[in-house]
Parts: C-alpha cells; structure tokens; sequence
C-alpha cells in the first residue's frame, strides 16, 4: 500500500513516488534561479528534471501550485513550496558517525547548509582519528553520541561506518530518539517501525550501470554481426578482398575479372 505521508500543513497527503521527485524539480529550479530565470513552463521544468510535464503537473498539484496558463511557474515562489513541503524552511541537525573517507567528504560538504541541513558533528571510534580536525569539525568519539543527539536535537543520523559497526550505531541512534537514518554502510539495517531508513549503496548502483553497459555492448556487436553477415551474402566473398588482393586476382589469367563481372 502507498504511504501518504501528511504535508507541512497537515490537510493532505501526497503519494511517496511524487515526495521522492520533489528534491529532483527542486534541484532544476536552483539551477533556473541560479540563471536568473523568473518563471519557467512546465514543459521547460519537466525537461529539467527529466519527466514529462502531466506528471510534473500533477506532482505539483498536490502542493497547491498550477502555475499560470500562458506564464507558466514563479520559480523563486515554486523554490519555497516545494522546500516547505520538503522540510526545508527550517534548521536539520545531522549527525554523521564514520570519518573515514566519505564522512570526511560529507561533512566538508557544502551544499547542505544551502539546503536546511547542519552537521552538528562528526563521530568515529578510532583513536588516531579523534580529535582531529575535517572542515569545521573536530571529529568526537562515537561514545558521545547521546550526548550529541541530546545537546543539539539531532534529526538525522548519517551511517558511513564499516558494515560490522552499521546495526550497533543505527540502534544507538533509534535508542537515543533519533527516527531518519542515511545509511551508506553496505547492510541492510534492522530498525522499529516508525524509523524511516534510506540506503545509498554506491556499488550496487555501479553494477546496475555496469549491467546496462553491458547490455548496450551485446546488442551492438550483435547488430553490428548481421549487419555483416547480410553485406556478405548480399555482394558475395569477393568483396571482402583488398584492392591489392583484388588486382593480384584480376591478373591471374584473368579468373577473378570473371569472377567479379558475374
């Protein structure tokens, strides 16, 4: 059954497949701005984000935006729906817990903050990695993290932990109240109901682009194959000779000029 989770203002619910495209036509229209592009057609914006404008339309509908026949969208009004539906018009506390190399990345990230989100710290349980310094960030030890969800009301907690640690570090997380996981450790988290968990697995995703490409080979080779194989049934094994090889044919007693003239 589709979840219909409740909107900022409580009175409707919206269809989880048009939540998860709202953040992509968000993304389009901070590009339209960051242009200096007022208003935008829903054809333009569905193009943006790569889907065709009645289901931009209708995704939209459920925030109470139809745009204007014959204008098309505020982009800088349709920017602040679509981020208050979102969740964005206010502060996110993240916790980020694994400094490995893509905690560092995540936390040296830019581009939250521009999108509600602040990391209010970054944990490991590495000794040597303690007390280091990442960004803005001294790196605290995951023994802290309690306190840290408790001190700055943490939203979100992001898991970029080796898989063995991943389970031990949601639960403390979901003990500790916090109910929105990322999860970017390769397993498959057990959590409550209640506690909404989204993966990020950037090697399945590579083997999913590696299956396609893979595909993409086949059909080519074998197309190119018959395509081959029709050429030479159709102009006959001659044709495949080399000019060099063709004129040694044609002066040998004249056989292969035969050959090719019939």
């Amino acid at each position: 059954m589709t979840r219909r989770p409740v909107s900022a203002n409580g009175t409707r619910g919206i269809p989880e497949a048009t939540v998860a495209r709202l953040p992509v036509y968000l993304r389009a229209l901070y590009a339209l701005a960051d242009r200096g592009i007022a208003t935008v057609s829903s054809e333009e914006l569905a193009a943006a984000a790569g889907v065709n404008s009645a289901k931009l339309r209708k995704d939209l509908s459920h925030l109470g935006s139809y745009g204007t026949r014959g204008v098309g969208y505020d982009v800088e009004y349709l920017v602040y729906q679509v981020s208050r539906e979102l969740g964005l018009t206010q502060d996110w506390p993240v916790l980020i817990v694994g400094a490995g190399n893509l905690g560092r990345a995540l936390a040296n990230y830019g581009g939250f903050a521009s999108r509600g989100f602040r990391i209010a710290a970054l944990l490991d349980s590495d000794p040597e990695v303690v007390g280091s310094q990442i960004g803005r960030h001294v790196v605290r030890h995951s023994d802290d993290i309690e306190l840290v969800i408790a001190r700055d009301g943490v939203s979100i907690g992001v898991i970029a932990t080796p898989a063995a640690a991943a389970q031990g570090v949601c639960e403390r997380l979901v003990a500790a109240g916090v109910t929105s996981i990322l999860n970017f450790a390769p397993v498959v988290l057990k959590v409550p109901s209640g506690v909404d968990v989204r993966k990020v697995d950037l090697s399945i995703e590579l083997q999913i682009l590696a299956f396609h490409a893979q595909r993409r080979a086949v059909v080519q080779v074998a197309v190119g194959g018959k395509w081959q194989d029709r050429r030479a049934r159709r102009r006959g094994p001659l044709d495949s000779l080399t000019a060099g090889e063709m004129t040694q044919v044609n002066g040998d007693n004249g056989v292969g000029a035969r050959a090719v003239a019939r």
